[in-house]
This record gives C-alpha cells, structure tokens and sequence, in this order.
C-alpha cells in the first residue's frame, strides 16, 4: 500500500509544481484570482494582492469564511499552496499572532515564501511536509484551515488524526473540499482524472 501512496503523493506533488511555475498551462481544473473571486473571496483582497500570490490558487471553496480567526491566535494552513490563505489569515491574527503553512510541493513552498517576503508579510512560516505528518508540536494551532487537500491525501485518517494532534482542545478546523460519491462509477473516475486532477 506505501508504494500507492508514494505514486499518489508524486503525482500531486508534480500536479502542484506545475500549478506553482507555470499557472496558465492548467486547463483541466479553475485556477487563479477568477476562481478565487468566483469562491467568495473578497475581490477587493484578491485584487490587492500581486499576482504571484493569486495565480496558482488553486483551492475548491473559502474556508476563511466557515468561521472567525480572531487577533493573537495561531492558524494553520494543510495544503498553503501559494501563500494565499496564509496572508489572508495573517491579517486576521495579527502582529501577535501567528500563521504556519505546510505544503507538499516545495516549488509551492518556495513561492509562498516569496510572496510573504514581497509583502512583508512577518507572522507566516512555510514548511515543506505531508499533512499526514505534520512538522509541528502538539496543540500549536487554535485554528486548522485546508482547501481542497484532504481529498488528494492518500492516508485520510492519518491525516485527520495529525490535524488533530496539532489542534489545541479548543481548536478548529475550517475546511473546504470535495468528495467522491458513492454512485460515482469507475469508469467515471477514469473519465474524469486522477487524484491529482
């Protein structure tokens, strides 16, 4: 089975690194600032922000607006892409409070770095790792975010037990993502794309 997971994680991974060095090849799935806006992003924020840092989103939904990120608190990002959550919850917690990103892909890594750099942005860390082990201590965060990554985890329970270790007692999970339903066939997964499309 750890040779399947090991085949899913490169082809997310070399998905992503696509996404993250050349944004406007992608063709099969919404990506950049349209997406975003067409998400619920506030377009005035999206519009604020330069280009690198909304060109390769590539998310499924808002989780920003599934509930409060309040000043001082420390959130974390599974999946941060290119940065763009991160900024954006950034300025929700404030110079006392702090922002981890963890992403799979290091050119992505590599970009949000870049773009929090650009922007001054100082509260957000960028770490490259699986979210099925996340490089944090236990109980570090008071809010967990994700768009659109936990359905390209291979190990989902691991992944949900990791979010879980790094969320205080009181902490919370925001997600977006999609789902594959049950009456969906075989064929139509084949038809449709892999995991990482």
């Amino acid at each position: 089975m750890s040779g399947t997971y090991e085949g899913i994680r490169a082809s997310v991974r070399g998905r992503f690194a696509t996404i993250a060095a050349t944004p406007e090849m992608e063709k099969k799935f919404p990506v950049g600032p349209k997406s975003a806006k067409n998400l619920r992003y506030d377009p005035k924020d999206i519009d604020h922000l330069p280009a690198s840092v909304t060109e390769s989103f590539a998310g499924v939904g808002n989780p920003l607006c599934l509930g409060e990120i309040h000043p001082g608190e420390t959130v974390l990002d599974l999946g941060s892409g290119a940065g763009l959550d991160c900024i954006l919850a950034a300025a929700r917690v404030g110079s006392n409070g702090r922002v981890f990103g963890v992403d799979l892909t290091a050119k992505m890594v590599e970009k949000a770095r870049h773009n929090a750099t650009v922007l001054g942005v100082r509260n957000i860390e960028f770490l490259c790792g699986e979210i099925e082990d996340i490089p944090l201590e236990d109980g570090v965060a008071h809010v967990a975010i994700s768009n659109g990554v936990f359905n390209l985890c291979p190990d989902k329970p691991r992944a949900l037990a990791e979010t879980a270790r790094v969320l205080r007692p009181d902490g919370r999970l925001l997600m977006a993502d999609i789902l594959l339903e049950d009456q969906v066939t075989p064929e139509e997964v084949a038809r449709l794309g892999t995991w990482s499309d």
